[in-house]
């Protein structure tokens, strides 16, 4: 069936099961039935232009061969799509707008859309290429000579001619058919069985005179117009020497254009009369009739010369052109009424939704006859074919890539009905439609291609978002599924190492800060906002995190971060951060760093209050100046260590982030901007190293956030706290050669504290011999793993010493860096403490501003190729 059928443009009678439960519409334009909607148009479409004024055009350039073989390629493309289409349309039900519908429904909005201008606009070029044909029959049979001269006795050559009279004519032939549209497609419809009746007849003539006419000389406009080829030509009726004075090509000068013919251009504009794709039934009558019709170069209305009746071939010309040219007004309306229904364009085409009380979209039949009206200018049928031809293509070929989005997706719920079409056959359609685009001219492929890009990235950052589903989804589904699988954890390298973050979230409204600038530091890695929600599945109805996923997702897309989404349900916070640790992520893709907020006492703001949000922001307010879950006593500093603890039990790097609540980037980015990082573990001041594991995960993660590109212009400051006595020179060129073979860069800057060590040593004086009897008497070994595990720190270190470097910490610089970096001890292994060791590093980071105090497990960092 043709591009120009209201199969495209008009709803059937018949309604799927799909379609039975849905509300109906306030309006329901009329529907047509099969043989009226589908069947008589698509008929009209091919027995037209090309019929009638274009197929003796097409044999006399290319010949009977070249002919033939254009002919089995337009087959080829069409076959190829038609394929395409019923696979799609037998996947549900069909709605306004056909193949946009298709298309956008399959690719999603962005490709649909763009495609759908296209479609609208291939109708458009279409009505008029009809509109043209029409103007040029008329003054073939009624036009006085240009040049005064009168090939014919004709009395009824009466018509001026020139440009601006076929404007003129083709002008009130578009009145008459925008017309018929705005009454409704129901008069169109009735006017068309009687149409159709016409041309059969007027076809039975043509085939009748081939037989009964005897020879008779034919005068050609063409030397008339254009001063080209001969006067006239014979027509001789079935005879072998005529046959094989057509059988080879003859490329001769367009004389309605002056433009040299190929191949390519006469495909363009014979492909106008021959496409399909609702059905093959036009196909395989065009193959017929269009082998049977015979054979002019420089007369376009040759078969009115030749017929038994000379207005027989008139008559059909007139209606069928006419019933073409108003299918295609009313095809074009319906898309772009389809396209303002599904606000892809916002305003720009909200008028084009209003409709009559009949349901007839008027405002798109304006719109479009507007637009048809322009394309007139341009004159010549010939010179708007290409155009026409080369959208029609483009269109097949998105139908042929929807087909092969939907095969290639694998997704359960495509399962046509029509089942004789593989990927092969969309990808062969594809291929197909483009070598034919480029062709037929390459410009204006190029240009429709380029135009349709820019639709597709215009509705994709402009328009709202759908609820039709995206085809891209399910491909990307697919191909991600497929690499994870790929993705083995056995085969994971240091070298390759990135963090990949579950940043745990009480309430984003206090939070905002924090999750900005963990997706800084993330380096294309994971990145989880994960939150617990206290509770219990049994008692409740229903889950309580259903629905609260949307206003999560829309953070993520107001914030402009790249990360996922993880809620849980647990008893207790604890149990939700291990379950969070457990099962988020897959296959390769597991966080490797846990991200908390600090246990403090400071009182959160809220940071969404004064922006414009999206109304599915749907988070509990600050209460009381706290977030819930922290004040609440959701969450108290015992079980907030033993997450602390668990993580490290996991084999998880630990984080702790303060003083982010008021944290902007776009504010700590400006001036000078440095990067503070003490990569020793100011909580061991006498087992002090640079080049543990835990110091060079510190490193790794302050250059990274210096690779961003938002953090490019920062400079890192490595801070190389020394003694008395001891070697400076020899501790700095180490760490030096250190950076050097790490390829890092930074400015080191040495910090003597020999009055904060001493505070540290008068406290271990009084207490080490206390310490010594009581690990004597529980039989504690001394060895390296108790060591490690830190069991004593909360003893040894005072809180004299804990403030001194606190202040030494604080007055190192005069402007305050955006961010400090720090080491964090693991938690003591005596469980006892665990508030000790919280309260130390709350004295430790007090009133520095945004710091990271920050414990790693596992080497990320190689100087190996």
């Amino acid at each position: 069936m043709s591009e120009r059928t209201p199969l495209l443009h008009y709803r059937l009678s018949h309604r799927s099961p799909a379609a039975v439960g849905r509300k109906p519409a306030s309006k329901q334009p009329p529907k047509l039935n099969i043989f009226f909607g589908v069947v008589i148009p698509t008929l009209l479409s091919m027995f037209s232009v090309v019929v009638f004024l274009r197929i003796g055009f097409v044999v006399g350039q290319c010949g009977l061969y070249q002919t033939i073989a254009m002919l089995l390629v337009a087959y080829f493309i069409i076959s190829m799509t038609v394929l395409s289409v019923c696979a799609i349309s037998t996947n549900g039900a069909l709605d306004a707008g056909g193949a946009y519908y298709m298309i956008s429904r399959a690719l999603g909005p962005e490709f649909g859309g763009s495609i759908g201008i296209m479609f609208f606009l291939a109708n458009v070029c279409g009505s008029a290429l009809y509109v043209l044909g029409l103007v040029e029959a008329m003054l073939t049979t009624f036009g006085v000579p240009e040049d005064g001269s009168s090939l014919s006795a004709s009395r009824y050559m009466v018509l001026p001619t020139g440009y601006w009279w076929s404007l003129l004519y083709g002008t009130v032939i578009l009145l008459l058919c925008v017309l018929v549209c705005l009454i409704g497609a129901h008069i169109y419809a009735k006017a068309t069985f009687l149409i159709f009746i016409i041309v059969i007849v007027v076809l039975g003539t043509i085939f009748i005179s081939f037989f009964i006419v005897p020879f008779r000389t034919v005068q050609l406009p063409g030397h008339r117009n254009a001063s080209i080829g001969p006067t006239s030509a014979n027509f001789t009726g079935f005879k072998l020497d005529t046959l094989m004075g057509n059988v080879q090509a003859d490329y001769t000068v367009d004389y309605t254009t002056g433009v040299m013919m190929s191949f390519a251009t006469v495909f363009a504009v014979m492909f106008n009369g021959c496409t399909g794709i609702m059905a093959g039934s036009n196909m395989s009558g065009g193959l017929t009739i269009f082998f049977v019709l015979v054979l002019l170069q420089q007369d376009y209305g040759f078969l009115t010369d030749i017929n038994v009746w000379h207005p027989f071939v008139t008559i059909g010309v007139y209606s069928s052109t006419l019933s073409a040219a108003m299918s295609n007004l009313i095809g074009a309306s319906r898309v772009l009424y389809a396209l303002s229904r599904d606000d892809l364009f916002g305003r720009f085409l909200s008028p084009a939704k209003h409709t009559s009380s009949s349901g007839n979209p008027w405002v798109s039949v304006l719109i479009s006859w507007f637009l048809v009206q322009l394309v007139l200018f341009s004159g010549k049928l010939n010179t708007i074919a290409s155009i026409v031809t080369i959208f029609f293509l483009l269109v097949y070929a998105a139908v042929d890539l929807a087909c092969l989005a939907l095969e290639w997706a694998s997704a359960p719920n495509f399962r046509p009905t029509f089942r004789y079409f593989t990927w092969h056959t969309c990808v062969l359609g594809i291929i197909g439609c483009a070598i034919m685009m480029f062709l037929i001219n390459a410009i204006y492929a190029s240009a429709s291609i380029a135009f349709m890009l820019l639709l597709l990235l215009l509705i994709h950052y402009l328009s709202p978002v759908s609820s039709w589903g995206c085809i891209s989804q399910a491909l990307i589904f697919h191909q991600v599924r497929k690499y994870l699988l790929m993705l083995d954890v056995r085969k994971d390298h240091v070298k390759f190492w990135r963090p990949q973050v579950l940043l745990m979230v009480s309430n984003p409204r206090c939070s905002v800060g924090l999750i900005t600038f963990i997706n800084d530091i993330k380096k294309s890695g994971l990145y989880v906002l994960g939150h617990v929600q206290l509770g219990d599945l049994d008692v409740l109805p229903s889950d309580p995190l259903q629905s609260q996923y949307d206003s999560w997702l829309s953070l993520v897309d107001h914030l402009n971060i790249k990360a996922f989404v993880n809620l849980t349900l647990a008893d207790s916070v604890r149990h939700g951060v291990q379950h969070l640790l457990f099962i988020s992520g897959l296959g390769g893709m597991r966080p490797n760093t846990l991200v908390l907020g600090f246990y403090d006492d400071t009182p959160p703001q809220d940071q969404l209050q004064d922006s414009a949000l999206d109304p599915s922001f749907h988070f509990p307010p600050v209460r009381g100046g706290v977030s819930v879950g922290r004040d609440g006593k959701s969450l108290g500093p015992q079980e907030y260590v033993c997450i602390i603890a668990d993580a490290v039990k996991m084999l998880k790097n630990v984080a702790l982030v303060r003083y982010f609540g008021q944290f902007d980037r776009t504010q700590a980015l400006q001036g000078s901007v440095f990067v503070d990082v003490w990569p020793v573990n100011l909580l061991r001041p006498d087992s002090a190293a640079y080049v543990d594991t835990c110091s060079l995960f510190l490193l790794q993660l302050a250059c990274i956030l210096n690779m961003t590109r938002a953090w490019q212009k920062a400079k890192l400051r490595l801070f190389l706290c020394v003694e008395e006595g001891r070697s400076l020179k020899g501790t700095e060129q180490k760490l030096k050669h250190l950076l050097k073979d790490l390829r890092m860069k930074a400015d080191i800057c040495t910090v003597p504290w020999d009055s904060q060590i001493a505070l540290h040593w008068q406290r271990q004086t009084r207490s080490g011999k206390i310490e010594e009897m009581e690990s004597e008497e529980d039989g504690v070994e001394d060895d390296k793993e108790f060591a490690n595990s830190f069991p004593s720190n909360t003893s040894r270190v005072s809180d004299e010493y804990l403030q001194a470097v606190n202040k030494l910490i604080l007055d190192q610089t005069l402007r305050p860096p955006a961010v400090r970096f720090l080491y964090l001890p693991r938690p003591p292994a005596d469980t006892s403490r665990y508030h000790d060791y919280l309260h130390q590093l709350e004295l430790l980071t007090r009133n520095l501003g945004p710091t990271l105090l920050i414990h790693g497990v596992t080497p990320v960092i190689t100087t190996d190729l």
